[in-house]
């Protein structure tokens, strides 16, 4: 027979209504406004974690002499646990969201091992109904304290739901008179509870499979291998092939051959490094009658900013740094290098939008290939960039005559380039998934320039998903939180509503590619691109116009940000031919007025 429903007393009744009440609006915004900012998640967590110890200890209270046995020794622990959590997060000086995390990670746990403990001394469907709630519990502790993924989800949302559920049920238990949990921790005979099992058993497949994505999604991470540890002695001198091996891929069509490098390099403040990358080179470069193949110095678009994102580790790498004509490069007979940038394949920082270090990554990647014994190169170079690698190619053509006049550059092609850092920011909030290379842009500024502190640069409510962000590789599957969790920011990350103040709009500015470019330039934009619009490349090119250098600019009507370079494209045989015009050394066209 089901135990009678426990009748509260009118103060408790009181109590419970208004913890209850209380308790809906606070599990509203936090499953509903997750990122609003740290403070109102501060502040409803620990309204939320409070709710939930009262109503524990409300309604888990024996209902009955009976129960007063071993269930009298912890029927208070859940609330307490709760309590205490919410006390460990008011106390924590300066809490963060990773804080909270392991605050209600420990909560759930202990909420969940309880649970697991009272279905020991219930029966049938209550034994079931506690156990699934229990594991669940368990389970989602678990996420919170150890997959950083889906931190403010476990933290915001799916506790915000169980604390908006646990209200509605308070506020209708203290209406009613009554609290009718079903299957307790206390009950030792449950009623069937049908209805319960149900939403228990779907909210442990939910949990389960959460638990399996991430799983899923970790396992999708590409790591470097010993290739790209660092020598012991790194030369001082920029350009040094430092290791070599044979590369295969899928992408390496029939008749070439391919390599990684790993070579020695400078950052921008003069600092030595070391880089990877590739070449890939025509069979006709590489057999007993080799003939010199000219190159083609491919700067890659935005692969991500932590090692790991590298195109030579990445699966289908030259595709994921938007080369998807290397075919139609090697039929010409030209050789491809493709650098990976310092700190994508080797240990970071990564420079990410930084002028100086990534055209001194392509420069010294040109250099190192030089090197290899089993290609032949010739003398004559021209650098292809798109979006990041875009900007890059410019920055190449601006320091190559100081930085590596042994390199000869003759011609610079920048597709849909980053050539503005500072009006690519500002126009980040209208892309869907704009937080991501927010999270980029603020990484790469914050570990490249002294100056620049992240916590200066990022709000708090946002510190924590923004460096999760940025240790996911575009290529990634765990890349697919990190554009969920950009859809579900409802404002901008960063501390101030003006980021262009201070240090890090200093060196925004300092990045824009501005100076002279000796060589032959082509820069192509199409004018569908939703990331770097068609209307900031006008005014890049107009100034380059205005300051009396020479520019050839092509707009493609309706091709995107990608579309601009696919294979399809009606700029690939554009710029085939223009690099043949550039290797011949036909005159170049000039389009500003």
């Amino acid at each position: 027979m089901d135990q009678p429903a426990r009748r509260t007393r009118p103060a408790t009744r009181w109590a419970l209504l208004v913890v209850s009440s209380l308790a809906v609006p606070v599990g509203a915004v936090l499953a509903l406004r997750p990122f609003v900012s740290l403070a109102v998640l501060v502040v409803a967590v620990v309204a939320g974690l409070a709710a939930l110890g009262v109503v524990h200890l409300v309604a888990d209270r024996p209902a009955a002499a009976s129960d007063a046995g071993a269930a009298a020794r912890w029927w208070w622990l859940a609330g307490v646990a709760y309590l205490l959590a919410a006390a460990v997060v008011v106390a924590w000086p300066g809490p963060t969201i990773a804080v909270l995390a392991r605050v209600v990670g420990v909560a759930l746990v202990v909420d969940g091992v309880l649970d697991v403990l009272a279905a020991r001394r219930a029966h049938g469907t209550g034994r079931a109904n506690a156990a699934l709630s229990g594991v669940t519990s368990v389970v989602l502790g678990v996420l919170a304290l150890a997959w950083p993924d889906v931190t403010v989800l476990v933290v915001a949302v799916l506790v915000g739901i169980r604390v908006l559920v646990t209200g509605i049920r308070g506020v209708a238990a203290a209406l009613r008179g009554t609290w009718r949990r079903g299957p307790s921790r206390q009950d030792r005979r449950a009623r069937p509870g049908r209805g319960r099992l149900v939403v228990n058993v779907a909210a442990l497949v939910a949990t389960l499979a959460l638990a399996a994505a991430g799983v899923a999604l970790d396992g999708g991470t590409a790591r470097p291998d010993d290739f790209y540890a660092a020598p012991a002695d790194v030369p001082d001198a920029p350009g040094r092939l430092l290791r070599s091996e044979p590369f295969t891929s899928a992408e390496i069509p029939h008749g070439a051959t391919a390599w990684r490098i790993l070579y020695s390099t400078t950052r921008g403040d003069g600092t030595p490094t070391v880089a990877s990358g590739l070449v890939v080179a025509p069979d006709t470069a590489t057999g007993d009658a080799r003939e010199p193949a000219d190159v083609v110095a491919w700067a890659h678009g935005t692969t991500g900013v932590t090692p790991g994102c590298a195109p030579s580790v990445l699966p289908d790498g030259l595709a994921a740094g938007a080369l998807f004509v290397q075919d139609d490069v090697l039929a010409q007979g030209w050789a491809l290098v493709a650098t990976d940038y310092a700190g994508l394949g080797t240990a970071g920082p990564h420079a990410y939008l930084v002028g100086e270090p990534a055209a001194h990554d392509v420069l010294d990647a040109v250099r190192a290939a030089h090197q290899l014994d089993d290609v032949t190169l010739s003398d004559r170079n021209v650098v292809w960039g798109h979006s990041q690698g875009g900007g890059a190619a410019l920055w190449t053509g601006i320091v190559a005559p100081d930085y590596a006049p042994d390199v000869d550059v003759l011609g610079v092609a920048a597709l849909a380039p980053a050539s503005n850092p500072t009006a690519l920011l500002a126009h980040l909030p209208d892309v869907s998934v704009g937080a991501l290379f927010a999270s980029y842009l603020a990484e790469g500024y914050a570990a490249t320039y002294p100056d620049v502190r992240f916590a200066d640069v990022v709000r708090p409510g946002a510190r924590t998903v923004v460096r999760e962000m940025a240790h996911r590789c575009l290529a990634d599957r765990g890349v697919v939180v990190s554009a969920l969790t950009a859809l579900l920011l409802d404002q901008p990350v960063w501390a101030h509503a003006d980021p262009f103040t201070g240090a890090f709009g200093d060196r925004l500015t300092q990045n824009v590619p501005s100076g002279p470019i000796d060589a032959p330039l082509l820069v192509a934009q199409g004018t569908a691109d939703s990331i770097v619009v068609a209307s900031s490349q006008d005014e890049y090119v107009a100034a380059r116009c205005a300051a009396g250098y020479a520019v050839e600019h092509r707009a493609y009507d309706g091709l995107d940000h990608v579309a601009l370079v696919e294979a399809d494209s009606p700029l690939v045989p554009d710029l085939l031919a223009w690099t043949r015009d550039r290797l011949a050394g036909a005159p170049a066209t000039d389009t500003c007025p």
